[in-house]
């Protein structure tokens, strides 16, 4: 119900991969009436989807604390209890995100280990990324945190490794510490520590610290942050895309021969735009609780919704809690007590 939207780009999807996936269920979780007119508007396997009702949904510019405090059986509440009670595997929401991450918060628990969750993102990278050759790498956290301990951090590590191996089936995914330098001793003191913890462990395949260079450029499969750099750094890349747009959209205007030469950049370029499109990735993960949460974006259509349910039902069936789990536990085994 919370998407940019509305309803219809949430059910398209979510009608388009019933007809194709027949070992998955989807429950729609909003307003019954209107869930149900988007419905009648598009082909679907009427087997495989379910409608429960809401009253009421939180929109992009509640604040999400109110908001849920003002609305105990909103949508989104309404599917977190919904994953907690086992009548669906996992949550995907392309509402607000905080309201998102808080309804996991006050509904689910979070896995031994993990102090806080953390919110992921795909980034486009020059540099391709495991059998498949995704053209991205996973970055956590960027957003749901804003400073993190040592701790934090070696988990963030653990359970973006175990997501990347999960959904991209990359076997041993490099996850590499962003810091303002490749040396060990580089960054804060939570950078510092969780760069000893890690090195320490065979939990994760740590490549050590890496710059915000290595994040474009593809260096690792997983970037690991606190919430704050992490969302920094996202706005910037989005803003960067959005500027190539337009500085070429800005020549190819201005002058003639730099309509020919976009002429011929044009694979190029259309090319980049494939790898920016966010459409194609669908959602990224809230990770640290013991039920999975996809969060697709807020401008999700339905193409968008369809691949964020895709990569939610890979990670039921990969059991990606289980996996997390098992990395945490390996990671307590090796590591020596460090101070937060």
């Amino acid at each position: 119900m919370g998407a940019d939207g509305g309803v219809a780009p949430m059910v398209e999807g979510a009608a388009s991969l019933s007809l194709d996936a027949h070992d998955t269920s989807l429950l729609l979780v909003g307003d019954e009436r209107s869930i149900r007119e988007a419905l009648s508007r598009c082909s679907h396997a009427a087997s495989r989807v379910t409608v429960l009702h809401a009253q009421s949904s939180v929109t992009m510019t509640d604040t999400p604390s109110e908001a849920l405090d003002r609305m105990p059986d909103a949508s989104i509440l309404l599917a977190a209890r919904a994953v907690a009670d086992g009548s669906a595997d996992v949550l995907v929401s392309a509402g607000n995100t905080g309201a998102v991450i808080l309804a996991a918060s006050r509904t689910f628990s979070r896995l031994p280990g993990v102090r806080r969750a953390a919110l992921a993102a795909v980034i486009p990278t020059l540099e391709p990324h495991g059998p498949h050759a995704d053209p991205f790498a996973l970055m956590l956290d960027v957003g749901a945190t804003l400073e993190t301990t040592a701790d934090e951090l070696v988990s963030f590590a653990v359970m973006g490794s175990a997501y990347s191996r999960i959904v991209s089936n990359i076997e041993r995914p490099r996850v590499g510490l962003l810091s303002n330098g490749t040396e060990p001793k580089k960054g804060t003191k939570a950078v510092v520590m969780a760069h000893e913890r890690l090195a320490r462990t065979n939990a994760v395949a740590f490549a050590g610290n890496i710059e915000g260079l290595d994040v474009p450029r593809g260096s690792v499969d997983v970037v690991v942050c606190d919430g704050f750099v992490g969302n920094v750094v996202l706005k910037m890349l989005e803003g960067v895309a959005d500027a190539a747009r337009g500085i070429a959209k800005n020549a190819y205007a201005a002058r003639l021969r730099y309509k020919l030469g976009l002429m011929l950049l044009s694979q190029g370029l259309r090319r980049v735009s494939e790898l920016v499109d966010w459409k194609q990735y669908g959602g990224a993960p809230i990770l640290g609780f013991d039920r999975l949460v996809i969060k697709a974006h807020g401008r999700s259509n339905a193409r968008a919704v369809r691949n964020a349910l895709k990569v939610a039902t890979k990670t039921v069936e990969r059991d990606l809690i289980a996996a997390i789990a098992t990395g945490l536990d390996a990671t307590r085994e090796s590591a020596e007590p460090v101070a937060p």
